[in-house]
């Protein structure tokens, strides 16, 4: 039986903590929250990110959160709880399965990514 997008995005979805945007935004800026932004570079650049927010593109993240990769980034192993999100909460989900099939247990996605983050009106930074 072949699986569908959203069968894996289902199945990420219920293995790890999913967070409502509204949720989210009292996390923003708490020193013991590290938000994580897995969309690609070119969506960064253009819509701006959560303040405080890490990129770590989906493509690259299991490079990104491995502390054994030359492309490590320390921010993914700070034992700080991890609120990953993208455009609408697809490619976050997987990420956060895939960071909690990595060993990181405080990990969580936000359901309907920036996309909603947006629609909230929850503050947004330009992309460093």
């Amino acid at each position: 039986m072949v699986k569908k997008a959203a069968d894996l995005v289902a199945e990420a979805n219920a293995k790890v903590e999913t967070l409502s945007v509204e949720d989210a935004k009292a996390l923003v800026c708490r020193d013991d929250v590290q938000f994580v932004d897995v969309r690609d570079g070119q969506e960064l650049a253009t819509q701006g990110k959560i303040p405080g927010a890490v990129h770590a593109s989906r493509g690259l993240l299991e490079f990104f959160a491995d502390p054994q990769s030359p492309y490590h980034k320390p921010e993914l192993a700070s034992g700080k709880r991890l609120v990953v999100y993208c455009a609408s909460g697809g490619r976050s989900a997987l990420a956060a399965s895939t960071l909690k099939d990595m060993g990181i247990d405080r990990v969580a996605n936000m359901i309907g990514g920036f996309n909603a983050w947006k629609q909230a009106e929850g503050k947004i930074e330009p992309s460093s």
